[in-house]
C-alpha cells in the first residue's frame, strides 16, 4: 500500500513525514531518548481515481456492417431500433446432448 508515516510529539504536533516505516521508528528512537510519548501513525495515499458515473451504453451510432462478409463488399449503415429502458431479451437455452 502507497503512503507516508508521520511523527508526532506528545502533544499531538507533527514533526517529520517519513517515507519508510523504519525512518520513523528510527526517528522515535532519537527523540524518545529525551521525551517519552512520540508516536507515528501510517497515512495512506488514494489510489486511483474512478469516477462512477459515466455513461454506461457503448456509442451505437454511425456502425457499419459488412454484408457480404468479405473484404470489398457493400457497406451499408445499420437501423437502430428503441428498446424500452428494462427491455432484456429473453434466455432460451440451448440443450444438445
Amino acid at each position: 500500500m502507497n503512503g507516508y508515516y508521520s511523527v508526532f510529539n506528545p502533544r499531538g504536533e507533527k514533526i517529520a513525514d517519513c517515507g519508510s516505516e523504519r525512518d520513523a521508528v528510527n526517528l522515535l528512537g532519537m527523540r524518545n531518548r529525551r521525551w517519552e510519548g512520540h508516536y507515528y501513525t501510517f497515512i495512506p495515499l488514494p489510489g486511483d481515481i474512478v469516477d462512477i458515473n459515466l455513461v454506461k451504453q457503448l456509442p451505437t451510432r454511425d456502425i457499419v456492417v459488412n454484408m457480404d462478409g468479405g473484404v470489398g463488399g457493400s457497406w451499408e449503415e445499420v437501423i437502430i431500433k428503441e428498446l424500452p429502458q428494462n427491455y432484456q431479451e429473453p434466455f432460451i437455452p440451448d440443450f444438445h446432448d
